[in-house]
């Protein structure tokens, strides 16, 4: 499955850049394929290894901030891997092909 998450920590100022800095390296470090943009960072593997970071992660800032807002949006397909480079090469494939 793939993972488009975001946590916003909320009450801790204006900027919240380092906290989520320290998410996305908890996300890099559990060893799961991921990337991160401007607005969320996606992580594949089986459910129970994404949620666990996911977890990991809204704890990790939950004790920096008394509200943590979590935004999920998943991809649940069971037995497929890779899916979140090989989604994204079948789109540029197509835009290359025009």
């Amino acid at each position: 499955m793939i993972a488009a998450f975001s946590i916003t920590p909320i009450g801790v100022g204006e900027s919240v850049s380092e906290l989520v800095a320290e998410c996305v390296g908890i996300v890099r470090a559990s060893g799961l394929p991921n990337e991160t943009n401007a607005m969320f960072t996606n992580i594949e593997g089986d459910w129970d290894e994404v949620m666990r970071v996911i977890k990991q992660c809204v704890d990790h800032v939950a004790m920096a901030a008394p509200r943590v807002s979590v935004v999920v949006k998943i991809d649940h397909r069971p037995g497929v891997r890779g899916a979140l480079r090989s989604k994204v090469e079948s789109v540029e494939q197509r835009l290359s092909s025009r």
